[in-house]
């Protein structure tokens, strides 16, 4: 699938495909990503045949010091070359204590075609969900 994008002055849409649907939102694959207006990094990705949404945010945007390594098959899985190729995001859930930020899995798109996964890194020392900002 051949990612596209929408501009508007407010918005900016794009088309992202799963390879394969993520934990616990089958069958869905298809999704649009937009970014929220006046939250920077934050992101709203939404199905597109349901109503399903999950926030998502740019760990680059904040600053935060998470940069993981992807798996050279995750990676090879939507054709991004390199982890260079591909934007990193992580689910964000909000709470009466804050954003909770889920560091263990993160979403992979390929910049250039909108292909993407949901991994579960192996790495062990990665929160499930750790409270941005502490």
């Amino acid at each position: 699938m051949t990612a596209t994008t929408e501009t508007t002055a407010e918005t900016m849409s794009r088309s992202v495909e799963f390879v394969s649907p993520m934990p616990g939102l089958a069958p869905y694959t298809a999704f649009t990503i937009e970014q929220l207006e006046g939250a920077a990094g934050l992101f709203a990705l939404r199905a597109v045949d349901a109503e399903v949404r999950l926030f998502l945010w740019d760990p680059v945007s904040g600053d935060y010091p998470y940069s993981p390594e992807i798996p050279g098959d995750v990676l090879a899985d939507i054709g991004a070359p390199d982890q260079g190729a591909a934007g990193l995001y992580v689910v964000a859930n909000p709470s009466a204590e804050g954003v909770h930020i889920n560091l263990r899995a993160p979403i992979v798109i390929h910049r250039e075609s909108g292909r993407a996964v949901q991994v579960i890194l192996d790495d062990q020392t990665q929160p499930i969900r750790a409270l941005l900002g502490s």
